[in-house]
């Protein structure tokens, strides 16, 4: 709890030049995805640093975490940018000037649909973040429902890279804010979490190559 408050801070006091319900939104957002990366992290890099193997047992509390500041950062964003407009959540706005509703921004709605997905998949891993979960689902089930935390954390980084790189640019309908310094860092922890766990494959492959028994000739 302390990791996610500080996190939220370090993201809320960097932003002061942003519109305070923006610099919310995006804090708790942002802060979903260190927390998810974080949680991804640590089992491979385990298997190349037993001081990180000792932090494993913690990975349930940060990834419930992660759920938490996702499920906050959707909700802000519903109740305040969308209003729970299903229109406008698929990126269609009133134009007075037109007299109906046009699609301003192709690629929010789209967007939107990916971070959906990705925050209620990661809500249903936190719901089943339970030894009790464990028992009920069987550990095979469990373990297969659990392996798309993954799959969550790259649909986070497309969600956030739409809205880090592409929607506010100068072709924005409104001024644009200032640049996002979260950037370069979301790029870093997706590339980070992909060489985590390709190393950690070869390793396993290796290992596995070195124990096994030779066939008879």
């Amino acid at each position: 709890m302390l990791a996610t408050a500080m996190l939220l801070a370090l993201f809320w006091r960097t932003r002061f030049d942003w519109d305070p319900e923006m610099r919310l939104w995006r804090a708790f957002g942002d802060a979903s995805i260190v927390l998810l990366f974080a949680v991804l992290a640590l089992g491979p890099a385990a298997r190349f640093s037993s001081a990180v193997g000792r932090l494993l047992p913690w990975r349930r509390q940060i990834g419930i975490w992660a759920a938490v500041t996702a499920f906050v950062h959707t909700f802000l964003v519903l109740n305040g940018w969308v209003r729970w407009e299903v229109a406008r959540f698929l990126g269609f706005e009133f134009v007075p000037q037109l007299g109906y509703q046009a699609r301003m921004e192709p690629g929010f709605g789209l967007a939107n649909l990916i971070g959906l997905v990705a925050v209620l998949w990661l809500l249903a891993l936190a719901v089943t973040s339970t030894d009790r979960a464990v028992r009920l689902l069987g550990p095979a089930a469990w373990k297969w429902l659990h392996s798309g935390a993954y799959t969550i954390f790259y649909l986070s980084v497309l969600h956030s890279a739409y809205f880090l790189f592409l929607h506010y640019t100068l072709s924005f309908h409104r001024d644009p804010p200032p640049p996002n310094w979260f950037r370069m860092p979301l790029l870093i922890l997706g590339a980070l979490v992909l060489a985590l766990q390709w190393a950690a494959f070869v390793a396993t492959v290796r290992r596995r190559r070195a124990v096994a028994p030779s066939k008879p000739r």
